[in-house]
């Protein structure tokens, strides 16, 4: 994800974002470092999501915008046939990996999460968790969604909200690094407003739920230190300035973790908020 659109300032729209340019931006964002490090900890959205969803064994599911596969990996889980995609092949890679060593079977595809390459109808269930939500263009990608479910299937989604810790982190760096003219926010995903805007049309019921993923880390630092190491956009982040300005990143992070922290121990026990949406394709 290009860091500077992960910020949640208002969109300009007289402005016309090179969408194709940022997308490149973007994938070279997300195979920098190692997303998987933290994709793995975030597993038990996938599995909420599934159970929300009531998938039932024997359904097509897609995961889009898959990442290392939690999603597609707990869906697997319950007996369904699944693809999962990512236009990153190594997360791709590291998905495999996870369902080899679980004796899962799961088809792996690369694919744009905005040019799906499937026919119309043609899933049960599509999913994404803190994925699709990054894609440049929003209503594309909700389109496409929409296209490759069949009438009367679902389609989940858990995406970061503004007001929660991720949403926060997100804004924190776009007050270091600007987004370009016109991008609209990732964290629009995680509003209620939005997805009626995108799916409402598509849709016989939308239900979305605020849920709580709980980051647990050694210590704030130790999460910095990961996040740093292994997550694209704070990776590109520090990496795009000077030690003046990684340094005045750094303590405006750690008042954003000390604001959530309840652990009152010295290590890190966060909660961040996120939306949980189920959409009944219509």
């Amino acid at each position: 994800m290009s860091i500077s659109s992960l910020a949640t300032s208002p969109v300009r729209d007289s402005a016309q974002p090179d969408l194709a340019a940022l997308k490149t931006r973007q994938q070279g964002t997300w195979a920098s470092g190692d997303y998987a490090v933290v994709g793995t900890t975030l597993q038990i959205v996938g599995e909420q999501l599934c159970e929300s969803l009531d998938v039932r064994a024997g359904q097509k599911v897609l995961d889009v915008a898959a990442g290392n596969g939690n999603a597609s990996l707990a869906a697997a889980r319950r007996w369904c046939d699944v693809v999962s995609t990512d236009y990153v092949p190594a997360l791709l890679g590291r998905g495999r990996e996870r369902a080899a060593a679980e004796h899962l079977k799961i088809e792996f595809q690369e694919a744009d999460a905005e040019a799906l390459p499937f026919p119309d109808g043609g899933f049960d269930a599509v999913v994404s968790t803190f994925g699709v939500m990054f894609t440049p263009d929003q209503d594309q990608a909700a389109a496409e969604m929409v296209r490759v479910c069949r009438a009367g299937g679902k389609i989940g989604l858990a995406n970061w909200t503004p007001d929660g810790f991720i949403g926060q982190v997100f804004k924190t760096i776009g007050k270091h690094l600007p987004p370009p003219a016109g991008v609209k926010s990732p964290a629009l995903w995680g509003t209620r407003a939005r997805i009626d805007e995108m799916f409402g049309p598509h849709a016989s019921s939308i239900q979305a739920e605020p849920r709580h993923f709980v980051f647990r880390y050694r210590s704030p630092e130790h999460w910095l230190q990961v996040f740093k190491t292994y997550y694209g956009p704070l990776l590109k982040a520090f990496g795009a300035l000077d030690p003046a300005a990684q340094a005045t990143l750094t303590s405006d992070l750690m008042v954003q973790i000390d604001r959530y922290n309840r652990s009152g121990d010295g290590t890190m026990v966060v909660p961040s908020e996120y939306l949980e949406i189920v959409v009944t394709r219509r």
